[in-house]
């Protein structure tokens, strides 16, 4: 397959969330050319998708705003898969294939749910909480239908409020961490009254929805689809007729790329100097891929690099302060939605881990690291390529996958034919990471 077109960037932006339009729009904004390419149809990410509250329609309509003057040239609906050379980078559409090169790049790769296995979480109708917000605001109709939420982190509360808003009925949210660790997180937001008036207006959304703290499902059961759920509250289990089971146990930073280009890797994020800018020289990353700390950080970082890719370092400089104090969240986060370890033992040795390759525990339990059992399962080799089961079996088994494969997407073949060298060996995660 040639290329149909080459774009040609002073700087480019992978990413079109928060910190990737932050960043297009201040790097645009400093005179050079810029472009953002982004494998949806339109720009915003998961947090900004059409549908969203309407405190984040504003401030996404904002930046959108600034966008068209600043003269970004916007690449959607293409999906990077590979790095033919230094500074080119392939990305492939519905029915054609594109080169973009660049000067800098800056990586917002943004972040996906965690899934964690349990009996019965490949029924249909269990569902990522953040997977079924999006094909709700795409158009399913979620009105009367019973939906349970579970798993960990602010992102339960706000997809419960917007299933509810759009007709579902929310019987229970049921939260992993404890009455105690959510208490430490309510005390830490005294000193963010922003936060303070988004959870004022969450508890007014939810008014009348139970809120169970270390609770969690332990399996979903029904024969075509799910009918119910069997949960754990306070190590008792109770079970509750749903229609929905809508899953999320945080979040894992999208750290393929950054990985395929050279980026190191500490602490399972992309590791970025004081001007976001990676180990690989001109290339930068902000947002969650860095760490996992919100759409406030997500824009400070995407603005800092937006800057410092051209140069304008002063500029950046003056958004380090406000950085600093949304990273201090980030680690709050952190700290009160680890995973326990009781959801280690959820997974029956019947239960499949890798979806795509039909891998029960039982023969994981088997291996001890994630090599031996993709060379002995095929775990981590189907079309996901390990999105799913990776962070799952980084959790169980505290395996690290150690490397990445291009294409870092599952391409067409006639994409493939003219460049052989996508085929190279992996990609190894630099050392003192974990991926």
């Amino acid at each position: 397959m040639s290329r149909d077109s080459q774009y040609r960037f002073d700087v480019l932006v992978v990413g079109g969330g928060p910190a990737g339009i932050a960043a297009a729009v201040r790097a645009a904004e400093c005179g050079v050319r810029v472009g953002i390419v982004d494998d949806n149809a339109t720009l915003g990410g998961q947090i900004w998708r059409a549908g969203s509250a309407e405190g984040d329609k504003k401030e996404a309509a904002g930046w959108r705003r600034r966008l068209r003057p600043a003269g970004v040239t916007t690449v959607c609906g293409k999906r990077i898969f590979h790095q033919s050379e230094p500074g080119v980078l392939l990305a492939e559409g519905a029915d054609d294939l594109i080169e973009l090169s660049y000067r800098s790049l800056v990586l917002a790769t943004g972040a996906r749910e965690r899934f964690l296995p349990f009996p019965g979480w490949t029924l249909p109708n269990v569902m990522g909480a953040g997977g079924l917000q999006a094909m709700v605001k795409s158009g399913l109709p979620i009105r009367n239908q019973r939906v349970v939420v579970a798993g960990t982190g602010p992102l339960l509360l706000a997809v419960a409020a917007y299933l509810r808003s759009h007709g579902a009925e929310i019987p229970v949210i049921c939260e992993q961490a404890s009455w105690s660790s959510l208490a430490r997180f309510g005390a830490a937001l005294i000193s963010r009254p922003e936060k303070i008036v988004q959870a004022l207006q969450l508890k007014k959304d939810l008014a009348g929805v139970r809120l169970v703290a270390n609770c969690w499902p332990l399996a979903a059961h029904g024969q075509e689809s799910l009918d119910s759920v069997t949960l754990s509250r306070d190590g008792k289990p109770e079970s509750i007729q749903c229609d929905y089971l809508a899953c999320g146990f945080h979040l894992v930073p999208n750290i393929e790329l950054p990985i395929l280009l050279g980026c190191q890797i500490r602490g399972g994020y992309v590791e970025v100097d004081d001007f976001q800018e990676t180990t690989a020289q001109g290339i930068f990353c902000a947002g969650e891929p860095t760490s996992i700390g919100g759409v406030d950080l997500s824009l400070i970082e995407g603005q800092i690099a937006g800057l410092a890719a051209t140069g304008s370092t002063g500029e950046a400089r003056k958004l380090f302060r406000a950085r600093r104090k949304a990273r201090r969240f980030a680690t709050i986060l952190e700290r009160t939605f680890g995973l326990r370890r009781e959801l280690k033992s959820l997974p029956s040795p019947e239960t499949v881990v890798c979806r795509c390759e039909d891998v029960p525990h039982s023969r994981l339990q088997r291996h001890t690291s994630w090599r031996a059992a993709k060379l002995q399962t095929r775990c981590g080799m189907g079309p996901c390529q390990g999105r799913v089961c990776g962070p799952a079996t980084q959790f169980l088994f505290q395996w690290n996958p150690a490397s990445v494969r291009p294409p870092v997407f599952p391409v067409r073949v006639e994409s493939l034919a003219g460049f052989p060298d996508v085929m190279e060996p992996e990609h190894t995660v630099g050392t003192g990471g974990t991926a």
